[in-house]
């Protein structure tokens, strides 16, 4: 596996990042939530805090070979 075992830092603000933007514009919401308190960015850390979130993390070496990780299995550790 190319770098560490678990969710980086900057990886893990990428994705909430992401996710927040992707239900701020509407996508489904894969959890449930108070309707009256939920921004985005909290529901999305929640999503990730759960795992339930189907993305895939893509880690590039300078060589330009890269590996594909899903997010379960940096979330496992």
């Amino acid at each position: 596996m190319i770098g560490p075992p678990k969710l980086t830092r900057f990886e893990r603000a990428r994705v909430v990042g992401a996710r927040s933007l992707q239900i701020a514009m509407g996508a489904p919401i894969l959890v449930e939530t108070p309707e009256s308190s939920a921004s985005p960015i909290d529901i999305a850390l929640q999503e990730l805090d759960i795992g339930i979130l189907p993305i895939t993390i893509r880690r590039t070496l300078p060589d330009g070979t890269y590996q594909d990780i899903p997010l379960k299995w940096l979330l496992q550790t």
